[in-house]
């Protein structure tokens, strides 16, 4: 499938999309949590070091975002990806810390043409790992994909 542009006619089950990778600092983690998941061990290293976690980790909703973000970024459906219906099986086996590089895989599960509108279904299967292979989140995304024009 070599196509920088996938339309919903170019998506084969079990065909993978594979992200850039990016490295997670201190300071993003610390920003992101200040302003949407304010838990102690996000954004206080006192608090962080006597959890469970030992230290300051990112929030699994900044790992979800990232997650989005990279598999969007470069991905061949960033031009024809025009929305979203929801997510399913979200789990964070293990946390991301500054310094972790995560990046992404995506596998196509799940192919289901609309009747009625432009675009179609297409359940990617979300794995993000750090750098040393460790599972940071799996998650199930349904995205809507336009069809290619007539």
């Amino acid at each position: 499938m070599g196509r920088d542009r996938w339309f919903f006619e170019d998506f084969e089950l079990g065909a993978l999309i594979e992200s850039q990778a990016a490295t997670v600092t201190e300071s993003q983690i610390m920003d992101f949590a200040l302003m949407w998941d304010p838990q102690p061990f996000h954004v206080s290293k006192p608090d962080a070091e006597a959890s469970m976690f030992g230290g300051i980790i990112a929030s699994g909703f900044h790992t979800l975002a990232l997650t989005f973000r990279l598999i969007w970024q470069g991905g061949p459906h960033q031009h024809t990806n025009v929305g979203g219906l929801g997510m399913d099986k979200i789990r964070w086996p293990r946390p991301v810390r500054a310094g972790d590089t995560i990046c992404v895989k995506a596998e196509v599960l799940e192919l289901r043409p609309s009747s009625s509108r432009p675009f179609g279904h297409v359940r990617l299967g979300y794995t993000t790992t750090n750098q040393d292979g460790e599972v940071v989140l799996t998650a199930e995304l349904l995205h809507l994909i336009q069809t290619r024009p007539a």
